[in-house]
């Protein structure tokens, strides 16, 4: 991509400068399906192992087909009660680059795909900015179901729709994951930190240690404009991971 396109996506983020203006943190967190190596004075999330949940049948093994009939079927937690169709996620089934966010939002619910509406567009626009256009990545979020009201998923909602999305990650090997938002990053990474302070340093999970950057998402950027800077940074370090 020549600059003069590259400018004009990043107007359209509303970003006016390339250069990075934070220090990059050295501290690596390293998050595990079972455990969090973290940072001393960092939080971690409360473990969900007493909260009462349907697991789906074993997916480890399935292929893209049989996984998405599989989420397609799942009425593991209450969200099948209310949703008018599960999100499964979209794009190249090879990327290199892994979105992932928090649920689906009322326009996902209907379209049944993910960051779709101005959320979308800004996602976008974010990464062609970076030199990459929506179906050279993967896109899914951490529930395959609406929460009503969009309201934040429940532990037991993540819980059951985990094995999905770690079966779509073994199934992708991505790179780099771009974690976007509070929820998808706490999930990653099983802690309680806020954005602030997971963005900005190395992360990496899973047993294959995939580099995971966390930023901020999409609605909350067009919510806080002033924030899409930092946005930008996060992208640079993904771009860079790559």
């Amino acid at each position: 991509m020549d600059d003069r396109l590259r400018l004009e996506y990043l107007e359209a983020m509303g970003i006016q400068s390339w250069v990075c203006r934070e220090p990059v943190a050295d501290t690596v967190i390293v998050a595990t399906e079972k455990k969090v190596v973290r940072a001393e004075g960092q939080g971690t999330r409360a473990e969900p192992s007493a909260v009462q949940t349907a697991l789906p049948d074993d997916v480890t093994g399935l292929g893209w087909e049989d996984l998405k009939a599989r989420v397609v079927a799942c009425q593991a937690c209450t969200l099948h009660q209310t949703r008018t169709q599960t999100v499964f996620g979209v794009g190249n089934q090879e990327a290199d680059l892994m979105i992932i966010g928090e649920a689906p939002g009322a326009d996902e619910d209907r379209q049944g795909e993910p960051f779709v509406g101005r959320a979308g567009l800004l996602l976008n626009a974010m990464l062609k900015a970076i030199g990459l256009e929506r179906g050279q990545v993967f896109i899914a979020n951490i529930l395959k179901c609406r929460p009503p009201g969009n309201r934040d998923p429940h532990v037991d909602e993540a819980v059951c729709c985990e094995p999905f999305l770690q079966r779509q990650i073994a199934l992708v090997k991505p790179k780099v994951i771009l974690a976007v938002g509070r929820v998808a990053a706490q999930n990653l990474l099983k802690t309680d930190v806020a954005v602030g302070k997971l963005r900005n340093r190395e992360h990496a999970i899973g047993e294959a240690n995939i580099p995971l950057v966390v930023t901020y998402h999409p609605a909350y950027l067009l919510r806080s404009p002033d924030q899409k800077g930092k946005a930008w940074q996060d992208l640079l370090r993904a771009r860079s991971l790559l």
